[in-house]
């Protein structure tokens, strides 16, 4: 009599880890990507400001991530997306609109250095309202 794959002797069946480590690493490989991903839009360099009471954010594909770094040797500032630096965020604001009018829930959010005058952040925000989107977050740290 033909048994369930096992040890004929015992009728009880093997356990088959091959399979096992193959959906492992299949998983393993997908979560790698998407946190690369998302590792990418991040700048190490700024320093976030501290808001102990802030909620944490839902995980988004749609949205723009702008880091706003401090320049303090030109007193200025610039922002990134995408892997490109603006000097002048008007630049953005093309961009912010197509991205807006293709997914009405799409929200910018901002990851200014905590050294930033909040002129400087009243200027992004400015941008992403001129763009028409009118969904915005800000990034900081739950404590240093």
């Amino acid at each position: 009599m033909a048994g369930g794959g096992g040890n004929s002797e015992s009728g009880e069946p093997e356990f088959q880890i091959a399979p096992m480590i193959d959906v492992l690493l299949v998983l393993l490989i997908f979560f790698m990507s998407i946190t690369s991903a998302q590792v990418l839009r991040l700048d190490n360099s700024i320093e976030l400001p501290v808001a102990p009471d802030a909620a944490k954010k839902e995980n988004s594909k749609n949205e723009a991530i702008l880091n706003v770094k401090f320049i303090p040797e030109k007193d200025s500032s610039e922002i990134q997306f995408e892997s490109n630096t603006y000097a002048d965020p008007r630049a953005l604001i093309p961009l912010l609109q197509v991205r807006g009018a293709s997914d009405p829930n799409y929200r910018v959010v901002i990851r200014g250095d905590s050294r930033l005058p909040a002129s400087e952040i009243s200027k992004v925000m400015n941008i992403a309202a001129e763009a028409g989107i009118p969904n915005i977050a800000f990034s900081t740290l739950n404590k240093k």
